[in-house]
């Protein structure tokens, strides 16, 4: 997968993220176990792609430097 790919998946879950976070705030507390189940998984995807990214981008610097 290319690096734009990545920051584009990245981009598409902070998005999710956000929208899942908004809510919680607005749902009632008997849905706040359920939403917060799908808010852990959905920043635990967020923060795997996040490090793929860096780690791609860390990798590419270092090749173009030498």
């Amino acid at each position: 997968m290319s690096i734009r790919m990545v920051a584009q998946e990245l981009y598409r879950l902070l998005q999710e993220v956000e929208k899942i976070e908004k809510q919680f705030k607005s749902a009632p507390p008997e849905e706040h176990e359920e939403i917060k189940d799908r808010l852990r998984k959905i920043k635990a995807e967020r923060n795997r792609i996040r490090a793929a990214l860096e780690g791609r981008i860390d990798r590419q610097s270092k090749h173009h430097i030498r």
